[in-house]
């Protein structure tokens, strides 16, 4: 249940309206928590507004949970609330009407989430636009940042994706995509940092930075990175999605194997193994990359173990041989880091005419921004998309009307197959050459401490899942 004890602040905002606004928003990630709007920040307006249209005012919310000890680092969110102030009430956005207040600079106002506003978001794009050729108002303390090379079509209409649930995403026409960040934290944004190094350094599997929002925080003095505006792949196809036409297809073909179906997909996992080795080594360029003892890598995998053994009952049979894998990593050399995508699988690509492209480069949502920033190992990267390639086959097999148990014995042979098959395609493309045994050990370790992490989240959420993890975990130790 939601408290809030806070009187109405000086700008007129009740904080009970704002908290009521977060709960029924989908990128909200506190529902169903208690707790406290304890500040709201009002950052400044989105500068490109028109006489006629409305104005757009940023907010930085502060919330408190009840449930985090005091002296918890996650006891406090910031999120960032962009909404749209009008004069008279606006009809045609009834479904996004946040409520109406005082305003301190334009008096009373109705006011709506600005993203689901046409004319609001025509400010933000008029401001990406004028920040190509104009340097950053001093007395603002939002400032747009451009890449040069694009010009943005001014002419075009916003229309906001609906699918989102950790950030809002608005695409203008065809021309351009611009992600709000929800949840932001002090500090730099790797999405942002690592899309504006690969496209000014040309890299063809990104798509193009056009440029960022941010702010300075007061508090911290900081930057705060709000927005990204970037090229939007309008005809491009989700890899997942792509994956599971496949799989379809050869569930159609009881009779034909992987490499006979005409859906195979194993060309496409290793142009995506392709793609994925040379963004790994066009950040290695731009960051550089160092060394962590594997005794390191070890631990932080064997802690994991740990935890989830008081979690998923199924694990205690496995924990053997996974702490003996990852006993083995602790006898290794050094481990090579780098920066990396660090939350890497089949959704977080999109297929397009041009070849495959990897998008989201923000990190693990759950962990930390200072954590997102470290360097890690690629093979985190290549166990994240093995792991991808081992679901997408289940999640198939699962949607499929009921069987009798030799379909179903069948389905699970021929999801095993697909697995293996595009599995053996990405990898084989990814190093291009034979693995070494130390890296061998080093792949198969990061898969099955990210199997652990997935029974941990389908044994919380979906729990007649767990059993997908599991069985890889089974191969994987046996493997070992």
């Amino acid at each position: 249940m939601t408290t809030n004890d806070s009187p109405v602040p000086p700008g007129g905002i009740d904080p009970h309206v704002l908290a009521a606004y977060l709960e029924r928003t989908r990128w909200f990630g506190g529902k169903g928590r208690g707790f406290t709007v304890t500040g709201v920040n009002r950052l400044g307006e989105v500068p490109g507004s028109l006489e006629e249209g409305p104005r757009v005012v940023i907010h930085l919310v502060e919330l408190t949970y009840d449930d985090v000890p005091e002296d918890a680092p996650d006891r406090v969110d910031l999120y960032q609330v962009p909404l749209a102030y009008y004069t008279d009430p606006e009809s045609r956005l009834d479904h996004a009407f946040v409520g109406w207040w005082e305003d301190p600079e334009h008096g009373w106002v109705h006011v709506y989430d600005a993203l689901h506003d046409r004319e609001a978001m025509a400010c933000w794009l008029r401001s990406f636009a004028r920040a190509a050729d104009n340097a950053p108002d001093p007395d603002s303390p939002l400032v747009f940042h451009r890449l040069p090379g694009h010009a943005l079509d001014l002419d075009t209409h916003s229309t906001l994706f609906s699918g989102e649930q950790s950030n809002s995403s608005v695409a203008f026409g065809e021309d351009s995509l611009m992600k709000v960040f929800r949840r932001v934290t002090p500090g730099v944004n790797p999405d942002i940092q690592i899309h504006d190094v690969l496209t000014r350094g040309g890299s063809e599997h990104v798509a193009e930075l056009y440029g960022w929002l941010d702010t300075v925080d007061d508090a911290t003095g900081s930057v705060i990175q709000l927005a990204m505006l970037q090229q939007f792949l309008r005809t491009a196809s989700d890899g997942f999605e792509l994956a599971k036409a496949s799989v379809r297809n050869l569930y159609a073909e009881a009779d034909l194997h992987a490499d006979e179906v005409g859906g195979d997909f194993a060309a496409e996992a290793a142009r995506l193994g392709t793609a994925v080795a040379e963004v790994h080594v066009d950040l290695r360029t731009a960051f550089g990359a160092g060394t962590v003892a594997s005794s390191f890598v070890a631990d932080t995998m064997r802690a994991r173990l740990e935890a989830a053994l008081g979690v998923v009952p199924g694990l205690a049979a496995y924990a053997d041989g996974l702490r003996g894998l990852f006993a083995g990593v602790a006898g290794l050399d050094d481990v090579e880091v780098q920066r990396i995508h660090g939350d890497l699988h089949l959704g977080q690509t999109l297929r397009t005419s041009k070849g495959w492209k990897i998008v989201d480069f923000e990190g693990e949502p759950a962990k930390p921004l200072a954590e997102r920033l470290l360097p890690d190992s690629p093979w985190r990267d290549v166990a994240g998309m093995l792991r991808s390639f081992d679901y997408a086959p289940h999640v198939v097999e699962r949607s499929a009307d009921d069987s009798d148990d030799d379909e179903l014995a069948q389905r699970a042979y021929r999801a095993s197959e697909w697995a293996e098959r595009n599995r053996a395609a990405f990898v084989t493309a990814y190093a291009d050459r034979e693995l070494t045994v130390p890296e061998l050990l080093l792949m198969t370790a990061y898969e099955a401490d990210k199997a652990v992490y997935e029974a941990v989240y389908e044994t919380r959420n979906r729990p007649s899942w767990v059993t997908i993890p599991l069985a890889a975990i089974a191969r994987l130790v046996g493997s070992s």
